[in-house]
C-alpha cells in the first residue's frame, strides 16, 4: 500500500532529492549505493515525472551525495566518537551509510518534514529525531553533548534562507558546541538570481541567497574560519566525464554549489 505525500515548498526537495539518489543507485553502473532510498521510493505516493525530467536537480544531487559521504566518512575514520548534527536532513540516509561511525547521529529538520520522515524511518538510539528549525536555539537542548568532537552537516538548506537566518543558524552552533567542523553547501548569488528548480516549479520553494566562498561567508559566520572550499565539480567527474575536462574552468567551477568547510575559532 502505498502513502501518500502532501508537501510543498522547501519540504518538498526532500522528496524529489530521494527519487534522485534512488534513481542513481538502481543504475548498471551506480555512483551511490543508497538502497533505503529505493525502498521508500516504492512506498511513496508521489508523481514523480517533474524530478525525472530535472537533471540539473540529479546531477547535484548525486554529486553532492558522492563529496559529502567521502568528507564526512573520512572525517569520522579521524574521530570515532564524534555526534554529528546533520540539519535539515529530509529524507537524507546518510546516517545508515555511515553505521557504526560516530557515537550519535541527530537528524535535524522542521515538524511537517519530520512527520513524514518518522512515518516512514523509525529511528532509535544512536540516531535521534528532532523536529524543530535550525534556527530555533531550542533544538540544540535535544542534543546530548560532553565536549565531543562534533560535525554539523548542512546540505540543500542555505539557498532557501534569509541571510539573517543563515547567520542566526551558525550562531547557534557556535553557542552550543565547544568544537564544531561545520560543511554547508551553498549557491553561487548569480545562480541564486538566475536559476529555478524545475521539479519543484509550482511550489512555494525559492532561492533566495548565495555567497561565493568560505571567505565570504566569515562575514556572515564570524566565528567561523573557512578552511577549504570544494566544489561539487568534484563530485560530477565521478558520473559526467566531461566534468574532468569542464572542472579545469574556473568559471564552472564558480558556477557549480560548493560545500564549505568551517571550522569554529
Amino acid at each position: 500500500m502505498k502513502e501518500k505525500v502532501n508537501v510543498t515548498g522547501v519540504p518538498e526537495t526532500m522528496v524529489q532529492t530521494l527519487y534522485a539518489r534512488a534513481k542513481e543507485t538502481r543504475k548498471k553502473n551506480a555512483k551511490i549505493n543508497d538502497e533505503i532510498a529505493v525502498e521508500l521510493v516504492k512506498k511513496l505516493d508521489y508523481d514523480f515525472s517533474k524530478a525525472d525530467k530535472d537533471n540539473a536537480m540529479t546531477y547535484g544531487v548525486i554529486a553532492r551525495t558522492i563529496v559529502l559521504d567521502r568528507m564526512v566518512e573520512q572525517y569520522l575514520k579521524k574521530h570515532e566518537n564524534t555526534v554529528v548534527v546533520n540539519i535539515a536532513c529530509g529524507l537524507d540516509t546518510r546516517c545508515y551509510r555511515m553505521k557504526g561511525k560516530y557515537q550519535r547521529w541527530y537528524n535535524i529538520d522542521l515538524p511537517e518534514t519530520m512527520d513524514i520522515r518518522s512515518r516512514f524511518l523509525e529511528e532509535n538510539d544512536p540516531v535521534y529525531q528532532i523536529a524543530k528549525s535550525a534556527t530555533d536555539p531550542s533544538y540544540t537542548l535535544d542534543i546530548e553533548y560532553h565536549g565531543e568532537p562534533v560535525l554539523v552537516v548542512i546540505e540543500g538548506l542555505t539557498m532557501y534562507l534569509t541571510e539573517q537566518n543563515v547567520r542566526k543558524m551558525f550562531e547557534i552552533i557556535d553557542q552550543t558546541f565547544t568544537q564544531a567542523k561545520v560543511l554547508v553547501e551553498v549557491m553561487a548569488p548569480f545562480v541564486v538570481k538566475h536559476m529555478k528548480e524545475k521539479s519543484i516549479e509550482g511550489s512555494q520553494a525559492k532561492f533566495i541567497w548565495g555567497v561565493k566562498s568560505g571567505k565570504a561567508f566569515q562575514s556572515v559566520a564570524p566565528s567561523f574560519r573557512s578552511e577549504k572550499d570544494i566544489s561539487l565539480v568534484e563530485g560530477m567527474k565521478e558520473f559526467v566525464p566531461v566534468y574532468k575536462v569542464l572542472g579545469k574552468i574556473p568559471a564552472v567551477r564558480n558556477f557549480s554549489n560548493k560545500i564549505l568547510i568551517l571550522n569554529k575559532r
